[in-house]
């Protein structure tokens, strides 16, 4: 469902219907996230990519045109950047331990730490809410950042649109 939602998306012309697409492939990757028992993950998708970044995109199509302007240029460079890019990240992936490898390094370091010593070190005792409210505070922290200040970035392009709109008038 991913890929024909992914392929979907690339043969629209209509920015309404990608917008749309998008949500759906958000929400479909959230439930992925569930499947493989990521539910933080997934929650964290499911509001910001589906939520959060649908609404800011349907915010800024109702300051913009409905339809994308079609134009003939080479594609040629951006496809080759997409398959260079690609295969770079398929080699990389080549060096990664077997999918459920219990010798794998997280198995066999960060987990069981987690596991024994998070409730007395944080004083926490559910170890999900331990790790992502102390050990991952900063990345915490720094996600919001980013997504407030991407929030902060499309309300102003918006207001700086409608400004030069009442302006011409």
């Amino acid at each position: 469902m991913l890929a024909v939602t992914a392929i979907a998306i690339i043969a629209m012309r209509n920015i309404l219907s990608v917008i749309m697409l998008g949500g759906i492939y958000s929400l479909l990757s959230a439930t992925f996230f569930v499947l493989l028992d990521a539910v933080d993950v997934a929650f964290t998708e499911a509001a910001v990519g589906a939520g959060i970044s649908t609404v800011l995109f349907l915010s800024a199509l109702a300051a913009t045109g409905k339809h994308q302007a079609l134009t003939r240029k080479n594609h040629i460079i951006p496809v080759f950047v997409v398959l260079v890019t690609g295969a770079g990240l398929i080699y990389s992936t080549s060096d990664m331990p077997a999918f459920g490898d219990p010798n794998a390094p997280v198995h066999t370091h960060v987990a069981p730490r987690y596991i024994q010593q998070s409730g007395e070190e944080i004083g926490i005792p559910n170890i999900v809410t331990s790790v992502l409210a102390s050990y991952r505070a900063f990345d915490t922290l720094g996600e919001v950042a980013v997504v407030f200040t991407a929030l902060i970035a499309v309300l102003l392009l918006l207001g700086l649109n409608r400004g030069s709109r009442q302006d011409k008038s």
